[in-house]
């Protein structure tokens, strides 16, 4: 390369430099900054997760744009799933389509994929996303099996097809797994 080929490149560079700070960084979100302040507070105030009661009246109402979707294995899915889910890999969250409008509600076997699940589309910008608190678990306890006496809401376990168990009687344990 000649003196005028290293003194273009050299422009080239120089511009380049320069424009550098305005480009922003390549390891940023792609909808921006992660507000990691505001998402402390979205959790002090508990507003990232919601009860498996207060997703079944979702569900049941029909909230409009209600999309719940299931971070567990295919074969734990398989088994059982909350109804009108759809299984999506945890690997594969962060480019699954969601409409602006959408209320995300995302389930996992005790809650933890979920909530972290939370956090990949909160970086992303879907602010309308919720985990259900205690995963899988929680519905099966809180909706289809629920002590008698003490469920918030006797329909929605009909609606479901569940029934109310005995005060002490264990719920069952059939769709259940350990896990995050």
């Amino acid at each position: 390369m000649g003196r005028a080929g290293r003194r273009a490149l050299a422009g080239v560079a120089l511009v380049g430099g320069a424009l550098a700070p305005f480009a922003g960084s390549p390891y940023r979100a792609q909808r921006g900054r992660v507000d990691v302040a505001r998402l402390a507070g979205v959790v002090a105030r508990e507003e990232d997760h919601v009860t498996a009661v207060e997703l079944a009246q979702w569900i049941k109402d029909r909230k409009p744009g209600l999309r719940v979707i299931d971070l567990r294995a295919a074969d734990a899915f398989d088994a059982y799933h909350v109804p009108g889910s759809q299984r999506v890999d945890i690997t594969t969250l962060p480019t699954t389509a969601f409409a602006p409008a959408e209320t995300v509600v995302l389930v996992s076997d005790a809650g933890g994929h979920a909530a972290q699940g939370w956090v990949f589309l909160q970086a992303l910008g879907h602010r309308q996303a919720y985990f259900l608190r205690g995963g899988i678990g929680e519905w099966m306890d809180d909706v289809m099996s629920p002590v008698a006496g003490r469920q918030p809401a006797p329909t929605l376990t009909r609606y479901f097809g569940g029934a109310a168990r005995a005060e002490g009687a264990p719920p069952p344990r059939g769709p259940r797994r350990g896990g995050c």
